[in-house]
């Protein structure tokens, strides 16, 4: 099976998840990945390599084509019948990989302070900012909480560019989160899109749990 993938135009990270996404619809064949820029070939020949595809990209124009060949894996499932069997062989985590285990399982909240992603130019700040949310709403793991706060609330007004990402989130269980004290200074509260209004408080209590913080 083949597919193709017209992702010129797009920035980084839409061509990677545009081609995961195809990834998943196929078990064995070919994705075709058509860009516009060098950075686009690189990450998604990183991505293709990770996952231990072979990958091939050529100029075609003033564009890339970017082949990536997957096969598929079968893994034994793991029924009634042979769960006991299997869990006997399993070795005893050692007490610094049970503490790295419990970390991998701690619940994840996202904590945005601005509506752009890092510091300088600002318009390339919110392109970052833009591209950072969509590819968190693109992941198998999801965050259970998202917390907005000073300019970062005005990512979950309906002037933002990531309503729609953020509501995909919603919906899949996440909670979004925004300072009211921060949507009243902007003037804000009314424009409020997705999520419910917080409190200091609240944002305290969550960042004092024991949960893993990502700072963008």
């Amino acid at each position: 099976m083949e597919k193709q993938i017209d992702a010129r135009g797009l920035q980084c990270p839409f061509p990677v998840i545009e081609a995961k996404k195809a990834l998943k619809e196929i078990d064995t064949g070919i994705i075709r990945i058509l860009v516009d820029n060098e950075i686009a070939v690189q990450n998604l020949t990183k991505m293709a390599m990770q996952k231990q595809f072979e990958v091939s990209s050529e100029k075609v124009g003033d564009d890339f084509l970017v082949s990536i060949f997957a096969v598929s894996t079968v893994q034994e499932s793991l029924t009634y019948d042979n769960f006991f069997e299997k869990s006997q062989q399993i070795p005893k985590l050692s007490k610094g990989l049970e503490e790295l285990f419990e970390t991998k399982t701690k619940k994840t909240i996202i904590v945005i302070s601005s509506d752009q992603f890092g510091n300088g130019d600002e318009k390339l700040g919110k392109i970052l900012m833009k591209g950072f949310l969509y590819a968190v709403s693109k992941q198998e793991k999801l965050p259970e909480v998202i917390i907005f706060y000073h300019q970062g609330a005005k990512l979950t007004t309906n002037d933002s560019d990531s309503i729609q990402d953020l509501k995909e989130m919603e919906a899949e269980g996440v909670e979004i989160l925004t300072c009211g004290t921060c949507l009243d200074y902007y003037g804000l509260t009314e424009k409020l899109a997705v999520g419910s209004i917080t409190n200091m408080y609240d944002i305290v209590e969550h960042l004092m749990s024991d949960v893993k913080i990502i700072r963008p």
